[in-house]
């Protein structure tokens, strides 16, 4: 088990200490990094999954307006 230490605010100690009063404190704050881990990552898989997009989109071919709009006319009644 490793030990971490940083600071934090006054009112952020205060207020963590008493919404965890009676608490293993550090049982949630290790809680609290998995879920900023998870997070962070999900974030991060949400990036690539964008810019994977976004590189698909470019080397999609353009379509312009009239195009397109005669493209949803056509299936039509």
């Amino acid at each position: 088990m490793s030990t971490v230490n940083f600071s934090v605010p006054d009112d952020v100690k205060e207020a963590f200490n008493a919404t965890f009063a009676g608490q293993n404190k550090s049982a949630v704050i290790a809680d609290l990094m998995r879920e900023a881990v998870q997070r962070a990552q999900a974030r991060q898989q949400h990036v690539s999954a964008i810019d994977r997009i976004l590189a698909r989109r470019a080397l999609a071919p353009s379509v312009t307006e009239a195009q397109f709009q005669a493209a949803r006319e056509a299936g039509r009644p």
